[in-house]
């Protein structure tokens, strides 16, 4: 096939907000859409069982990009998982629905972004869901993604909760309602215990219709640009594809900018550095980054109170045959499904420190793991001050770009991190988890200064696997797309992803992505 025409919309990205595109401009048969993914099939069960998560952030179907040497971490290198794969990071995340706080995208409105307060968005995440436990005023029923209560917890939660309560951390129903502070269980986007992607929530459903054409395995290599129009994509085999009315971008924040930039659109000094001839300069494209980098407790347990020993083939057999017969033990749970939110900064506007406990050691990817059972307290500074950027390695669509999240460049961010460090710390020392911890065995308690806890940190910490802010929406001379998501200086293209956040969200950011989705389709749907 060469020089398709037909299409009205070529989406570029089938990910978490991608996906949702797709399902919702489908829907008018009047109009044809076209889904390009660089990933596969998520087939594989491993893409579908709840603990399957554990295997994803070691590089399957992923990009396998890693981050440039952090200059403020002892230029510590991060391994920087981004999906490659249909559904993307909903395809292979932790499953936490967490929307974020609604303090958040009221900043986002008091930045310039008409439309984009609390009271504007949450429509649109009450449009996106079935929740479990039904409507109220913060839930929607109905929608495609599902979002239930996890499965196969541990009496070691209750005891995490009940040690919170003991620091004066109070338990927490429902973060994604009245208020986000406190402990308790995430909401996870699944449905009868299996992972609820948008490729299976919106995507599935609406394959079989006639307007939509979803393509696997193909790589955009540049926008194709006439005058100061958008027309179409031009894939990595030469093959020109054109787009009637738009082209969307969502291929997150690492590949929305990174496609920009290949095809001529970004800021001209990086991109006349890297022998790309300047279309449209731009310069906030892959500028503005920011990631939550996480920092982790990992202590001894008395016994058997999680899931490590599950780690081992036998026991890995078993949980697997457990699954499959009752939907329910290891193999259900995503590991990380306790947590929430609190303070670092006792003066913060809300709480900005996130936690999540992992029923086990060595879960993720580079993370100790230890001889008998453990059980793990991550922590994350939520709203950190630091920026980042993306930008090309060279000209080649196939090189890995150069990916900087610039962490702890702001020293504030490093001093909250360290607080919520020590938090974590504390939490694992109350007494309500005595029958169940041992002993702290990361960091180690001859570990005690601030010094000595940020030289762990540098030597341990992890990405959250939340980049978003690269293609920021505003007016500002850095915004790239502007409240309607249309780029800036240029027609007939959007971007509707991670990317367009001006501020990070305070939490996993999937949720707040597939909500952007759904806005975008209602934008673009009304011209």
């Amino acid at each position: 096939m060469t020089n398709i025409k037909g299409y009205d919309y070529i989406i570029v990205g089938g990910g978490s907000a991608g996906c949702v595109l797709a399902a919702r401009l489908s829907e008018d048969p009047a109009i044809q859409v076209l889904l390009l993914e660089a990933g596969g099939s998520d087939r594989n069960l491993l893409f579908h069982i709840p603990a399957g998560f554990a295997k994803m952030t070691r590089g399957i179907a992923s990009w396998g990009y890693s981050t440039v040497p952090q200059c403020h971490m002892q230029n510590r290198v991060f391994w920087y998982t981004q999906a490659k794969v249909i559904g993307g990071g909903s395809s292979i995340n932790a499953q936490l629905y967490n929307r974020g706080n609604a303090l958040d995208f009221n900043e986002w409105r008091q930045l310039g972004n008409e439309g984009w307060s609390y009271q504007d968005v949450l429509p649109y995440f009450k449009k996106a869901e079935n929740f479990e436990r039904g409507a109220d005023e913060y839930h929607g029923i109905g929608g495609p993604l599902a979002v239930s209560d996890p499965r196969g917890s541990l009496p070691i939660c209750e005891a995490f909760f009940a040690a919170g309560e003991e620091l004066g951390i109070p338990r927490n129903f429902d973060v994604n309602g009245a208020s986000q502070d406190g402990l308790g269980y995430y909401q996870m986007t699944q449905k009868n215990v299996t992972r609820a992607s948008t490729s299976k929530a919106y995507l599935n459903p609406s394959r079989r219709r006639r307007n939509l054409t979803v393509r696997q395995n193909v790589q955009v290599a540049q926008l194709t640009i006439e005058g100061q129009r958008v027309r179409g994509v031009k894939l990595l085999n030469n093959e020109s594809l054109s787009a009637a009315r738009e082209v969307v971008l969502c291929s997150g924040a690492i590949g929305s900018p990174k496609l920009l930039m290949q095809s001529g659109i970004g800021p001209a000094d990086h991109l006349g550095a890297v022998g790309i001839k300047t279309l449209h300069d731009l310069p906030g494209v892959g500028g503005n980054l920011q990631d939550h980098v996480d920092l982790f407790v990992i202590s001894e347990c008395t016994g058997d109170h999680t899931y490590d020993k599950y780690g081992r083939p036998f026991w890995a057999a078993l949980a697997g045959l457990r699954y499959f017969l009752t939907k329910s033990g290891p193999a259900a749970n995503a590991l990380f499904s306790q947590g929430g939110f609190w303070y670092a900064d006792e003066n913060a506007r809300s709480a900005d420190t996130q936690f999540h406990l992992g029923l086990g050691s060595g879960i993720e990817a580079g993370v100790a793991k230890l001889k008998h059972a453990g059980v793990t307290l991550n922590s994350a500074f939520m709203r950190p001050r630091s920026r980042g950027s993306v930008r090309l390695a060279s000209s080649d669509p196939t090189e890995m770009p150069l990916i900087d999240p610039n962490y702890w460049a702001d020293p504030f961010d490093k001093e909250m991190s360290i607080r919520g460090l020590k938090l974590a710390r504390d939490i694992l020392n109350q007494k309500a988890l005595k029958p169940y911890v041992m002993a702290e065995r990361l960091p180690g308690a001859s570990l005690k200064t601030d010094a000595q806890l940020a030289d762990y940190a540098c030597k341990h910490a992890k990405t959250d696997h939340h980049p978003v802010g690269t293609c920021k929406m505003g007016h500002d001379k850095m915004a790239v797309v502007s409240p309607r998501l249309k780029l800036h200086g240029l027609e007939g293209l959007r971007i509707a992803d991670a990317s367009v956040m001006p501020t990070i969200t305070t939490g996993n950011t999937n949720a707040p992505t597939i909500m952007i989705a759904e806005k975008a389709a209602d934008l673009i749907i009304r011209g």
